[in-house]
């Protein structure tokens, strides 16, 4: 269906984009920090979730419609913007607990809010709608193409996650003094907050 270079070329494009700083990255760091391994490996998992639901969408043709339609774009936009500038109040408001070494339980949130974070995200859905096609073919079954890419993409971008979560609980122990977690949490969640309005900025129309 692929050739290798095709393939090649594919995932290094998405390597390259997963690892700009953005919404996910940002977002793992402060939910890691504070609440722990557990919590950043349940948030992970939600954005794949989220990351898979956009590619088949997009796949299906209502990455198109939401480019299409204004008023859904809008909406999407301006609903992610708001809900990551939530969680940035959430981490900078939590940053005078102390880090809990054992996180807390309930990881079902983390995971519903990775998943929201992508599915209310359109710069995913933009992603998809602009760079699958210059990897498929028109004389193949489109849908099983998408498939193959979209794994691929996933994949890749739920191992920079990974990394992430495991390079965030690594320094956890170094924060266990309370003003050092205080400020690399607020930090973190002011990088959190200008992601934000980076997303606000560069998907404006």
């Amino acid at each position: 269906m692929f050739d290798l270079a095709s393939l090649a070329a594919f995932s290094f494009t998405v390597l390259v984009i997963e690892l700009t700083p953005g919404p996910n990255m940002a977002w793992l760091a402060v939910l890691t920090v504070g609440e722990g391994r557990r919590a950043g490996l349940a948030a992970v998992a939600g954005i794949a979730i989220g990351l898979t639901v956009i590619a088949t969408a997009t796949a299906f043709g209502l990455g198109a419609v939401i480019e299409r339609s204004a008023f859904l774009y809008a909406v999407l936009r301006w609903s992610g913007v708001i809900f990551l500038l939530y969680l940035a109040w959430d981490g900078w408001r939590e940053a005078d607990e102390r880090p809990h070494l054992n996180g807390k339980r309930g990881y079902g949130r983390y995971f519903l809010r990775g998943f929201v974070i992508n599915v209310l995200n359109p710069k995913a859905a933009l992603f998809y709608i602009a760079v699958f096609p210059g990897f498929m073919s028109p004389d193949r079954p489109l849908a099983a193409q998408a498939a193959v890419l979209a794994v691929i993409s996933v994949s890749i971008a739920t191992a920079i996650h990974l990394s992430i979560v495991g390079l965030a609980d690594a320094a956890r122990p170094f924060l266990e003094d309370k003003r050092r977690h205080r400020f690399i949490k607020r930090a973190l969640s002011l990088l959190l907050a200008g992601v934000a309005l980076w997303l606000l900025i560069s998907t404006a129309r």
